[in-house]
């Protein structure tokens, strides 16, 4: 399951939560104010074979192929 990084738009607390790939977060509180207005942050995937020189070589911080539809950073 993979971790998704949220925060909450009431009191700006930033959380984790390990969730299915399909689910998108409706079901979920902050934990700090139990607020509902939750946005999801943009995270990036690091392994520790990786550079910032190959990172920024690649048209595709995730991908080598470049079709993974994210937008070049």
């Amino acid at each position: 399951m993979p971790i998704y990084e949220y925060q909450c738009n009431e009191c700006g607390e930033r959380f984790e939560v390990r969730q299915s790939m399909g689910a998108d977060g409706s079901d979920l509180n902050c934990p700090k104010c139990s607020g509902r207005e939750l946005r999801r942050l943009f995270s990036s995937f690091f392994s520790a074979n990786s550079s910032a020189t190959e990172l920024s070589d690649s048209s595709c911080p995730t991908c080598s192929s470049g079709v993974c539809g994210l937008p070049p950073m």
